[in-house]
């Protein structure tokens, strides 16, 4: 069997239009879910493909690859296949065209997540082409549904194929792994990693507001529109405390060593000035160490003259780890007792060790790759689907993990234009990956 090209992989699966618009809607799921599935029948694994009885083409692939020693515990290693839209007017070149231009994989999904599902799949490919076997099983999946909220997804299959992940103890998945240089005191260029082993939970909420329907040149109190813009201007204003939590202060205060940078984490000032000095290189620090209610959709009304009777609003809630219960405790007073609120997503946040052995060995695997590196903790902002997986008691960990280009190109485009991931950082990726999978 030929040792696979994880370009031609890449370029391969970014020409699936896996689109995800919302729920129910990424039809190229199942083209690109399929693909996988032959690659993997063809080199001989037994992979199983599942889906909702509502939505086939809401596809997920989940395959297991024994291990020398099958007494270990497991290794999970999660992707998903979707995509958010495009808008290819705005792109210089075709979001699904997946083509290589100077020096970079093109298209949308390069670097959210395509770009692991292919490098996991080359692994995959590549231990049947020589033979080689991992220590440990590990358990892959690739799956439908990240960019909205995994319900046709990993949140679906941990639901319900729950047997699938029996005896993991680790997870692997996106937003980690990735070596960049920063300037360090000096200007000297410091190789940092950031591993997440945290994210911000989720808690979106719903906000309705009632009132009496009537003409819009006769106003009167209680109206729901304007119920609703009170309690959001409380809400979007509000400024939570800060909240630096175990993981976001290793990352601080380890990201401001290896760069030199002095730091000072035992005031709310201090932390602030120290994420401020890192510049870049404190990463999503800013938005980690405090909470957000950010107001983002709006309905009411369907004609300028009536007064609507319904007005409703979705705020994206996120929280940082520990915060929670302060969190639940204030929004009610912010919301007010003219609206009422439910939470339309409730996914707690994650966090998992940054000084054991499985830390380490993500670590060591980057280290092999690029000795200059120095590899420090993370914390995501935002969420992946290392929520739905931490539910099964898995300790879950983003890491994607690419190598330096040594030409300074780097990653970009994520959620926007031009999404892009230079050849050389996908291969060093697969290196680093297949290092840590064989060796943990």
């Amino acid at each position: 069997m030929e040792r696979p090209d994880v370009v031609a992989v890449l370029q391969t699966l970014l020409r699936f239009d896996t689109t995800n618009r919302g729920p129910g809607d990424a039809e190229g799921e199942r083209s690109a879910a399929l693909w996988i599935r032959d690659r993997l029948v063809e080199a001989g694994y037994a992979p199983v493909v599942l889906a909702r009885e509502d939505a086939p083409a809401r596809t997920n692939v989940v395959v297991r690859v024994e291990g020398t020693e099958p007494g270990l515990e497991r290794v999970l290693v999660h992707a998903h296949l979707d995509v958010v839209p495009a808008e290819p007017d705005q792109w210089s070149f075709d979001p699904f065209g997946g083509e290589v231009l100077d020096g970079y994989v093109t298209g949308r999904g390069a670097m959210d997540m395509k770009d692991m599902c292919a490098m996991t799949l080359a692994v995959l490919l590549d231990w049947a082409a020589t033979g080689q076997r991992p220590r440990r099983d590990v358990v892959v999946a690739f799956v439908a549904d990240e960019e909205t909220d995994g319900a046709y997804g990993a949140q679906w299959l941990v639901d319900h194929h729950p047997g699938l992940f029996a005896g993991v103890a680790v997870g692997i998945g996106e937003s980690g792994g990735v070596v960049e240089e920063h300037p360090g005191v000096g200007g000297e260029p410091v190789r940092l990693a950031r591993i997440a082993a945290g994210e911000r939970g989720t808690l979106h909420l719903r906000l309705t507001a009632t009132g009496t329907s009537g003409h819009g040149s006769r106003p009167s109190e209680g109206g729901a529109v304007q119920a609703l813009v009170d309690a959001l201007h409380r809400i979007g204003h509000h400024r939570w405390p800060l909240h630096v939590s175990a993981v976001v202060r290793a990352e601080l205060e380890q990201t401001a060593t290896a760069l030199g940078v002095p730091y000072d984490l035992s005031t709310d000032d201090g932390v602030l000035r120290t994420i401020e000095a890192l510049g870049d290189a404190a990463g999503a620090a800013v938005f980690t160490v405090r909470a957000s209610t950010t107001p983002t959709v709006v309905r009411a009304g369907y004609k300028v003259n009536v007064i609507p009777g319904v007005a409703e609003a979705e705020v994206d809630v996120r929280c940082p780890v520990g915060f929670e219960d302060e969190l639940l405790a204030t929004l009610p007073g912010l919301i007010g007792d003219a609206v009422t609120f439910e939470h339309i997503v409730r996914e707690p946040s994650v966090e998992a060790p940054v000084d054991g052995a499985w830390f380490d060995a993500m670590a060591a695997a980057i280290r092999r790759e690029d000795p200059l590196a120095v590899v420090v903790p993370g914390c995501l902002g935002g969420g992946t689907d290392a929520k739905a997986f931490s539910g099964l008691g898995i300790s879950c960990y983003g890491f994607a993990p690419a190598g330096l280009d040594p030409d300074g190109r780097r990653r970009s485009g994520m959620h926007g234009i031009d999404e892009r991931v230079p050849v050389a950082s996908l291969e060093g990726g697969r290196r680093i990956l297949a290092d840590f999978l064989t060796t943990v």
